[in-house]
């Protein structure tokens, strides 16, 4: 009985091996290309999660902050335990590339350091806006580059019904306002939009920016625009009339231009603070007759001032009265100047296109608030230029006038086909409208 005990206890020892030999075997024939389908997915999915400006984030220490008041290359490097041998030499080696002292407060920057205790600098990038960076690389060679973050183009299409006013109606579906700012230079010639009326309704396919996918950008352009104001009908196309050059326009169904040889306003995401007005009267000086020549847009300080057509600079100067201002000679008939500017951006004797940047809004001069006092002369009077039947821009030319009404036929077949909204909603509540306008 014992022997066959003792016997038992053998097979079952015996068995029990070859179970454990069988798993050690099945372990080790894990097929070899599934292990490496298993280290590449992991060693892919976070450097691709986690690059940026071009490096793989996973191999630095990443700080990230902003320029303060006082800060300089020099002393945000010594922060990161760079010495001034190397600053300097970095400056040196870069100075074509990047201007090291042109760090704007309140603009953000990237270091990234090394990946042990001592935690050095080995690159730094700066963005200047959203969507540029630079980047000044010293791990290893020294040198500067800027590139941009990918940007992506999303087109949409929106309807509204004015209820009080345009920027109530785009606020209340979420949509940004830069949407009617970019409508009304459109329409500047065609519709005021202070004075909509409640019941006009538009159709706009636009185009949204996005960074890196994500970071909304604003709006980036109109495609095309219906707009009707009381109860008449404007459209609007945009067209590039010679692309080469980069010029394009808007024009309407028949191909007309919708805008005059002058922009109406001199400044964009603008309002008018005062308007021309010979009979105006000032509490501040006895309730007298102050008469006012020019037509104010009040905007932020440092706000782009633009010429509003073509023309040669006359003055850019300083008085006590005008601040900085800037006065253009457009041809024989029309001159138009620009006050209380910050800054100039032009010199006597240079030609100027419309649009061109000439300088940005200010305070100086005789003026209690960051505006642009914009004054326009016809054969040596100062006019109200919103009175002045101005002449129009460059109709489009005979040999584009087909390929441009061929151009517009899907555009428009698209414009038209976006649900219009139903003035019967007027006086429902932003949620209603929602819900019937989606």
């Amino acid at each position: 009985m014992e022997r066959t005990r003792i016997s038992r206890l053998g097979q079952e020892c015996i068995i029990l091996c070859a179970v454990l030999l069988v798993l050690v075997s099945c372990k080790n024939q894990v097929p070899d290309d599934l292990i490496n389908e298993e280290d590449e997915f992991a060693a892919i999915v976070p450097e691709e999660e986690l690059r940026e400006f071009g490096f793989n984030l996973n191999e630095y220490v990443v700080k990230r902050d902003t320029i303060r008041k006082g800060d300089s290359f020099g002393i945000i490097m010594e922060r990161y335990k760079i010495g001034y041998p190397k600053i300097f030499e970095i400056a040196e080696q870069t100075k074509n590339d990047f201007d090291i002292t042109k760090l704007n407060v309140g603009k953000p920057y990237t270091v990234l350091c090394s990946k042990d205790s001592i935690q050095r600098a080995l690159s730094f990038i700066y963005q200047p806006n959203r969507e540029e960076y630079v980047v000044v690389n010293f791990k290893d060679s020294i040198h500067a580059f800027t590139s941009r973050k990918p940007i992506k183009y999303v087109e949409k299409e929106f309807s509204g019904v004015i209820n009080s006013n345009i920027s109530q109606t785009l606020s209340d579906r979420g949509v940004s306002l830069l949407l009617a700012y970019k409508m009304s230079d459109i329409y500047a010639w065609t519709i005021d939009f202070t004075r909509l009326q409640k019941g006009d309704y538009f159709k706009v396919i636009y185009t949204d920016k996005y960074i890196d996918d994500s970071i909304y950008a604003g709006v980036d352009k109109i495609k095309a625009v219906y707009f009707e104001h009381r109860n008449e009908p404007f459209y609007a196309f945009h067209f590039e009339t010679d692309p080469e050059r980069g010029l394009s326009d808007f024009f309407n169904e028949d191909a007309k231009n919708l805008r005059r040889a002058f922009l109406k306003a001199p400044v964009e995401y603008k309002r008018i603070s005062s308007r021309f007005n010979l009979k105006r009267r000032i509490a501040l000086y006895g309730n007298r007759i102050r008469p006012h020549r020019g037509t104010d847009f009040a905007a932020k300080i440092g706000t782009e001032i633009r010429a509003t057509a073509n023309g040669v600079v006359t003055k850019s100067a300083y008085t006590r009265g005008n601040g900085n201002y800037v006065k253009i000679r457009h041809n024989a008939t029309y001159e138009t100047q620009y006050l209380h500017m910050k800054k100039q951006n032009v010199k006597v004797g240079q030609y100027v296109k419309q649009g061109d940047v000439i300088g940005w809004v200010g305070m100086t001069g005789n003026t209690s608030g960051p505006h642009v006092c914009y004054r326009f002369w016809k054969n040596g009077k100062q006019v109200d230029p919103f009175k002045e039947k101005l002449p129009e821009a460059e109709p489009i030319s005979d040999s584009l006038r087909a390929q441009y009404l061929e151009h517009i036929k899907p555009i428009k077949g698209q414009l038209d086909a976006i649900p219009m909204p139903n003035p019967s909603i007027l006086d429902n509540t932003p949620e209603d409208l929602i819900s019937q306008l989606d």
